[in-house]
């Protein structure tokens, strides 16, 4: 029987209510909610490891780089096939793609969590572990990269976002739809994933901005940015890839400074391209230095840049890293 090591950092699969608090706090042992996840010695052996119990929106980038580390050592056990990851949903598609873009390796990663608390009708941990476990198991789940699987679907790290505040099926893949599905304890993969690139570092550069736009917007924000010292910014651009005028001045300054401007879309698919060139429109920005990231969305261009940054401020290399439409 298959080995796989469970790693524990809490979230909400973690969580119950506190009656004083009448509200959900982390309170459960990996133990406890192992426990739940019925006749899965039937179809695996598992070895528990923990991590941290903390909310998702506790996770740190120095965090994600540590849980690197102890997955990347978990992987070195030869009797372990995969390495499944409980995590809070607030920011698993972050530290999913932190962990993809962070570990090459051939035995499957599974980032797992769950909507509801385990004091709520249907808490749906249970569920989604024993799903995450027989993904991580099956020969047909290597070389796949970082999976996120909860609702009985399987995504890829690069390609998934969560997309509704409550529902069970919250995290999607706009684009592409999911890689396969969990079925009667067996998964089924529908396609191939695009190529994920590998930024393999030991460190981090955290000081990286991300800016949201909207309308009459002026440069405020990427000034005290610069001011505060970033090493970089992600601005989540209208449409294809546009700002408002007003912030083309502070722009302008940053890539002056050497410091790294990625262009990101706000909307929720499709990808940004240089098709305007009116002030503040993409083939401006493109002309004065910015990087265009494709179709990644903010959260996750900001994640990439971290990684980056830790091995290399060159810009020409930097654009080439985020504008190869090969990879993700």
């Amino acid at each position: 029987m298959k080995k796989v090591g469970v790693i524990f950092t809490g979230g909400t699969i973690s969580m119950k209510v506190d009656q004083r608090l009448s509200a959900a706090i982390p309170a459960m042992r990996s133990e406890e909610i192992m426990s739940m996840v019925t006749n899965i010695d039937q179809i695996a052996e598992i070895e528990i490891i923990h991590f941290a119990r903390i909310p998702g929106p506790h996770m740190t980038p120095e965090l994600m780089l540590e849980l690197s580390k102890c997955i990347q050592n978990t992987l070195l056990k030869d009797d372990i096939c995969g390495v499944i990851v409980t995590h809070g949903t607030d920011t698993l598609e972050e530290t999913a793609y932190f962990l993809d873009l962070n570990i090459q390796t051939e035995k499957p990663i599974v980032v797992v969590g769950s909507m509801r608390n385990a004091s709520e009708l249907g808490y749906d941990g249970p569920s989604n572990l024993s799903s995450a476990i027989c993904t991580a198991v099956a020969e047909e789940s290597k070389n796949k990269g970082v999976l996120v699987v909860l609702n009985n679907e399987v995504n890829a790290a690069s390609e998934v976002t969560k997309t509704h505040t409550m529902s069970l099926d919250t995290f999607k893949s706009p684009t592409f739809g999911p890689l396969g599905i969990v079925d009667n304890n067996k998964v089924i993969y529908y396609r191939k994933k695009t190529p994920t690139q590998h930024i393999l570092t030991d460190a981090i550069v955290k000081d990286v901005a991300l800016i949201k736009t909207c309308a009459g917007m002026d440069d405020g924000y990427i000034n005290y940015c610069l001011n505060q010292g970033v090493k970089g910014i992600v601005i989540e651009a209208m449409g294809r890839g546009n700002i408002p005028p007003e912030m083309v001045p502070g722009l302008k300054t940053a890539i002056m400074e050497n410091i790294p401007v990625l262009i990101v879309s706000r909307c929720p698919m499709g990808r940004v391209l240089d098709s305007y060139g009116y002030e503040g429109g993409g083939k401006m920005l493109r002309d004065t230095g910015a990087i265009f990231a494709g179709d990644l969305n903010g959260q996750k261009a900001r994640i990439k840049l971290m990684l980056v940054l830790s091995q290399t401020s060159d810009m020409v290399q930097i654009r080439k890293i985020f504008e190869d439409a090969f990879y993700r």
